[in-house]
């Protein structure tokens, strides 16, 4: 039943987020049948806005880095902005096939990083070039890659921020990619972006993509309490 609950939760998470990078690695597709369904409906304006017809926007978005080994032991990263967390300990997103979706059928593990605005240019070239075509994209960069000591999967040294995770499931979809489902079983972080033993944002700086423009985005700053901001409603 868990098990049914979970992948219910990551497939409608993914499909809510209906817009992402459009490139090899994070291109996804979007069914004929789901464009001609919403084409027949007959959409009625609403007074004083601007009707936008079929088109999703859910936003911000994260740009989130993917590490993968495949069958041989060769690195891999994209980006995938169609994800994020879908349990207490599980993050889920949705992947079209490329390089990776073939190491994750492979060895069920990954690394999950965040790209920064310190990396920006790297994070968007390891999304908008595949593996398939550069082999050793990640060497062009100039990034380094260290071996996980707790799962089969690369740590990219300049991301200050990783998610060591295995795969709990893949729900495929014949001809358009899948759904993975991971479970975190590890974060390790590099001290500069802690502040008192917890991960601070203002130093992470991780970045997240706007789909209506296309561009990257920084994470602004606090703007109220979580579970506090709301208080002056409670009677």
């Amino acid at each position: 039943m868990k098990k049914i609950r979970i992948s219910l939760i990551c497939a409608l998470a993914a499909m809510a987020l209906a817009t992402a990078c459009c490139n090899k690695e994070g291109e996804a597709a979007t069914s004929d049948s789901t464009q001609n369904g919403i084409a027949a409906l007959d959409m009625k304006p609403v007074a004083e806005r601007t009707n936008m017809g079929a088109k999703i926007f859910v936003t911000p978005q994260p740009a989130l880095m993917i590490g993968t080994y495949d069958e041989n032991g060769n690195p891999d990263v994209m980006m995938a902005a169609w994800g994020g967390q879908c349990d207490n300990n599980q993050v889920c997103f949705r992947l079209s096939p490329h390089r990776t979706t073939t190491n994750l059928r492979a060895t069920k593990e990954f690394t999950l990083s965040y790209a920064t605005q310190r990396d920006v240019a790297e994070s968007d070239y390891f999304g908008t070039v595949s593996a398939n075509d550069v082999p050793d994209k990640i060497a062009q960069t100039g990034f380094t890659v260290t071996k996980s000591q707790n799962i089969n999967a690369p740590i990219i040294d300049q991301y200050p921020l990783t998610m060591e995770c295995r795969v709990v499931e893949i729900i495929e979809r014949e001809g358009d990619g899948c759904f993975v489902i991971g479970e975190v079983v590890n974060t390790i972080a590099d001290p500069s972006i802690l502040t008192d033993g917890r991960i601070d944002l203002d130093k992470l700086q991780p970045i997240v993509f706007d789909a209506s423009i296309p561009s990257y985005r920084s994470v602004g700053g606090v703007v109220g309490g979580a579970w506090d901001a709301g208080k002056k409603f409670i009677k």
